[in-house]
């Protein structure tokens, strides 16, 4: 679970997932209270920041963590009191039948009586955008910090992000490697004061532009290259319509003829853009299919191997 000044409520989320977890593991993202202590005197693994590097930051933390430990299950779960480790048993239950990622969502099964209007109505606008971004995946709760995890899905995630973006960017990944995601209802509290030092208008507005920026980079001809298509075409219709009138009457309308070619040059850099950052995407997704290879290829030869043998026998 990731932590930053949760020293209200962390020891009652600790105990509670410990009774359904063999290790309870805890990254504290730069706490300044007791946090740490607390976390530590129960039990838990504790990984600290030394500064906070936000909720992708912690992620990214916990799941090569995970990684390390050889974890065949994973469960991440808010330190706020927000989510009721209860719950963790439900997530686990559907885990074992086949997914790769089960998600706690306060959409499913008439959960999300108790989630306020204002909530809805954001969750609802970056669920969509998640849905663009990750080839249409279809998950009625993107922005749920309640997710368990199966191997494949621990050793194929890397985050990149810092921030609270980081939960639509790892299911865009889940859609990248074709994941099998199922939903679970949960409950969550609302009722809990200090859950959050950020304005919910500021955070949702933070998280759908981290969201846009993975789409652009992502789908660069539809993001760049629709609208470029767009002003291109309506530029040249300015213009033609412009000199048609010119020499049909012989009257020139500047301001038409400046707004039409404003439109066509931007809409010919926005094509552009989109075609060089998508070239570049291309390459790097080459480079990366290429190294996968390469590195099959050398766990596969005899020499890689012998040295698995070798390390093995050295070990005991």
């Amino acid at each position: 679970m990731p932590a930053y000044n949760e020293e209200a409520y962390i020891a009652k989320t600790v105990l509670g997932a410990a009774r359904h977890a063999d290790k309870v593991l805890v990254v504290d993202d730069g706490s300044t209270d007791e946090t740490v202590a607390i976390a530590g005197a129960l039990g838990a693994i504790v990984v600290c920041h030394e500064t906070n590097k936000g909720y992708g930051g912690a992620l990214r933390t916990i799941f090569s963590t995970a990684r390390d430990l050889g974890a065949e299950e994973l469960v991440i779960i808010d330190s706020d009191g927000q989510h009721s480790p209860g719950d963790i048993s439900r997530l686990l239950t559907e885990l074992r039948k086949g997914n790769d990622v089960v998600i706690g969502s306060r959409f499913v099964e008439g959960s999300a009586g108790d989630i306020p209007a204002y909530r809805k109505v954001g969750m609802k606008v970056l669920d969509t955008a998640t849905t663009l971004a990750g080839n249409n995946l279809a998950i009625t709760d993107s922005q749920s910090g309640f997710r368990a995890y199966g191997r494949r899905a621990i050793e194929a995630i890397q985050i990149s992000g810092e921030g609270m973006s980081a939960g639509s960017e790892i299911l865009i990944q889940i859609s990248d490697h074709r994941l099998k995601v199922a939903e679970v209802p949960i409950k969550v509290r609302y009722d809990i004061a200090g859950t959050s030092s950020e304005n919910p208008v500021s955070h949702g507005v933070g998280v759908l532009m981290n969201i846009v920026r993975l789409i652009s980079l992502r789908r660069p001809l539809v993001f760049f290259g629709i609208p470029g298509a767009v002003f291109t075409l309506a530029g040249l219709g300015a213009e033609i319509y412009t000199f048609s009138e010119f020499y049909r009457s012989g009257q020139f309308h500047y301001i038409v003829f400046t707004g039409g070619f404003s439109m066509l040059i931007l809409g010919l850099l926005l094509g552009t853009v989109g075609i060089i950052l998508y070239s570049l995407v291309q390459i790097m997704q080459g480079q990366r299919s290429g190294e996968k290879t390469n590195s099959t290829a050398a766990a596969g030869s005899p020499v890689g191997q012998g040295a698995g043998k070798a390390e093995q026998g050295s070990s005991h």
